[in-house]
């Protein structure tokens, strides 16, 4: 704080002089100090972006010499975690690590505590997940067009990680598409929603891989497609919904870090160069392909732009398919 004051000392006695203005004093090349840094998630722990966080954040820790720390902070689609750092100070110490749901939030919850766009500039995107839909083995689904056929005959269920999450966003696309009726069961987090479609409690679900994927393996889940635009490298043969014929069932759940929008911008380059670095590191590469997540390298700049497109989107389409977060 005294370095700081006598740097703006410095320059504006340097105006008053006619003197030339003290260089700007790089707020990144201080940044951080010996201060502990808060990476909100806005789900529960054994989420797929709290999965994926976590494997972001050990190496950022390692790399920025300052403790990274993830605090867990689910409810309400993701919105709780996200309005505490929208409305946090602005200065390097508290990120948002979340997915999908961010863009989907507006559409969701018309009265939300922050602009979703407006109050958080992004950081760096992690890479993508697709979401695959599963049901219990005991079910007897033969595929995809058998579960639709059958879900048409009445009225399933769905379990979502919240209202407005990117699981709930991603059922509610393709349920809209399919044109079947389901009733949605919302939990707190991924892995309540896995639980109560492996018990055969809930019908079906969709979810990111990276949480589901070890369940598909041993078969307590049984996986009928992925919504992805391409068929996922983690479950070959498993189909896409858009193969299936499902229009506008595709779902781009994609993974990032976010900070509040006034955070000074040195620092925001300094962590996107940071995590940058951090993705391309063998053993996290290694790590976050067994996740089942594959890259999806962007600028902050660009990351800001596909968020308030995405944002758009999800508005539009809500309103046209008489989408009901409730």
């Amino acid at each position: 704080m005294i370095a700081s004051n006598r740097r703006r000392f410095l320059t504006l006695g340097a105006a008053a002089l006619g003197l030339p203005a003290v260089p700007r004093f790089a707020l990144a090349d201080v940044w951080p100090k010996d201060k502990t840094i808060r990476a909100v998630v806005p789900f529960t722990a054994g989420s797929t972006i709290d999965i994926i966080g976590r494997i972001v954040t050990d190496p950022l820790s390692r790399q920025l010499g300052q403790t990274v720390i993830i605090e867990n902070r689910g409810g309400a689609g993701g919105s709780l975690g996200s309005a505490l750092v929208a409305k946090a100070d602005p200065d390097g110490y508290t990120l948002l690590i979340n997915a999908a749901a961010h863009s989907g939030a507006p559409a969701a919850y018309p009265n939300l505590p922050y602009d979703a766009a407006k109050d958080f500039a992004a950081v760096a995107c992690f890479g993508s997940v697709p979401n695959v839909l599963l049901v219990s083995p005991s079910k007897g689904y033969k595929d995809l067009k058998d579960f639709v056929a059958k879900a048409r005959e009445g009225n399933l269920t769905f379990s979502s990680a919240g209202v407005g999450s990117a699981t709930h966003w991603a059922a509610e696309r393709f349920r809209a598409s399919a044109g079947i009726k389901a009733t949605h069961v919302p939990f707190r987090g991924g892995p309540e929603q896995l639980t109560e479609v492996m018990t055969g409690r809930v019908d079906f679900c969709l979810i990111g891989i990276s949480s589901s994927l070890p369940f598909i393996k041993n078969g307590q889940l049984q996986a009928l497609a992925v919504s992805s635009a391409k068929r996922s490298p983690a479950l070959p043969d498993i189909p896409t919904t858009l193969e299936a014929g499902y229009k506008d069932s595709d779902f781009n759940y994609w993974n990032g870090m976010l900070v509040p929008a006034k955070t000074p911008r040195d620092i925001v380059d300094r962590l996107h160069a940071e995590v940058t670095k951090a993705l391309a590191l063998p053993e996290v590469q290694a790590k976050l392909t067994i996740q089942g997540v594959e890259p999806a390298p962007l600028t902050p700049a660009a990351m800001d732009a596909m968020i308030k497109r995405e944002i758009d989107l999800n508005l539009k389409i809500a309103k046209e398919a008489g989408l009901k977060f409730n």
